[in-house]
């Protein structure tokens, strides 16, 4: 029996969730072409076009669909299940646009314009802030990568690293050390432009399919304009719910995991049983453990989405909890990944089965911010303040 879907309460969920599954099919039969290319199937891109997903978190003034968080984390949590990879990749996406949208950090004029192409182009977009110097942006380091204004326009030098979906963005939202204001901005800077390149140097044990190769900037001129973000004064980050996009995506790598290995555990019978392995205890102990693991990190998700959405006012106090769902889904996708290796035995090794696929992604959101050591910190720091 598939995982519960009584997370879903409305109509319009059910149709959301609907549309995410079919997609997730689709997704499925690429999963392994994009593990062994290390890139996101272009193909994967056209189907998430066509169903508009690439829309789903705008506003309805644009065209979108304004989706809730708890929305977005349904939909993403079932589009892993067809491919964790492609579904982490548009997450970025579609919580960069949720971001931009409701937090009006752009001038007006230029999120009107990279909306609407949003919505009628399903254009795609994403920041591109890491270095291979700086590590994390969480972790506070000065990017490397330089804009010196020339004129009226910016010109751009550095190199980002991790940039997920580089070879198929439409822009980069690039982080940048703005000589002039003496401060860290954000430029915007459409595909194609010159002295953008595309330096292949992905080739990870796992999340493969992401493509986060490595954006070298040489000598790129985009108008004054484009400097879209500053951050003249240092202030204190506030929390990002549509980070959950993260934790919700290893959830359904997870949900994948457990529902094929359900599958395996009913046909797989070896000639020392009478029965498939489902009938042994020890197995059916395993999944017991998996689907509690499953309803502890859910239910915690989801509770926090919605406190998120229903009390806008209260945000401010969940940066304990945001942070606390991502290293506890986090965690248990990984334990629930691991027991269902223990049961596939050493098939779930063989690259002709799936479990070895979601062994080496589940691995990969242990790295995602925020880091365990941080969450920790914080709620450390909160007891004994």
């Amino acid at each position: 029996m598939n995982v519960s879907n009584n997370f879903i309460q409305t109509d319009r969920q059910e149709q959301l969730y609907q549309k995410a599954a079919r997609l997730a099919e689709k997704l499925k039969d690429r999963r392994q072409q994009a593990d062994q290319q290390a890139s996101l199937p272009v193909e994967n891109l056209d189907a998430l076009r066509k169903e508009k997903y690439l829309s789903l978190t705008l506003p309805e003034q644009y065209g979108g669909e304004a989706l809730s968080l708890y929305e977005m984390l349904l939909v993403q949590e079932k589009l892993a299940e067809g491919d964790g990879a492609t579904a982490l990749s548009v997450g970025w996406h579609l919580g960069v646009v949720k971001e931009l949208s409701e937090e009006n950090l752009w001038e007006p004029s230029m999120f009107t314009h990279i909306a609407k192409e949003i919505a009628e182009k399903q254009t795609l977009i994403n920041r591109c802030a890491t270095e291979p110097a700086t590590g994390s942006p969480t972790r506070g380091g000065i990017p490397e990568t330089k804009a010196v204004l020339d004129g009226n326009e910016y010109v751009i030098d550095g190199r980002k690293s991790f940039t997920t979906m580089a070879e198929v963005l439409d822009y980069y939202i690039v982080t940048a050390h703005v000589k002039e204001k003496d401060a860290v901005g954000s430029l915007l800077i459409p595909k194609g432009t010159e002295g953008i390149h595309i330096e292949h140097t992905w080739n990870t044990l796992g999340m493969r399919g992401t493509g986060s190769h490595d954006l070298i900037l040489k000598n790129v001129r985009v108008p004054k304009a484009n400097l879209v973000e500053l951050n003249d004064k240092p202030k204190k980050p506030g929390p990002k719910g549509w980070l959950l996009h993260i934790p919700a995506c290893y959830l359904g790598i997870a949900i994948a995991a457990r529902n094929d290995i359900i599958e395996f555990a009913k046909n797989f019978q070896p000639n020392s049983l009478n029965t498939p392995i489902s009938e042994v205890e020890h197995v059916r102990n395993k999944v017991g453990e998996i689907d509690l693991k499953l309803l502890q990190a859910r239910y915690f998700m989801y509770s926090v989405a919605e406190k998120w959405d229903h009390y806008p006012d209260k945000r401010a106090q969940l940066i304990k909890e945001l942070g606390a769902v991502k290293l506890v889904a986090t965690n248990n996708a990984n334990e629930i990944v691991d027991l269902v290796m223990r049961i596939a035995g050493g098939r779930g090794l063989s690259k002709n089965m799936p479990f070895e696929q979601y062994y080496r992604d589940v691995r990969a959101g242990l790295h995602n911010p925020p880091m365990d050591d941080m969450v920790l910190s914080l709620l450390a720091k909160n007891a004994f303040s």
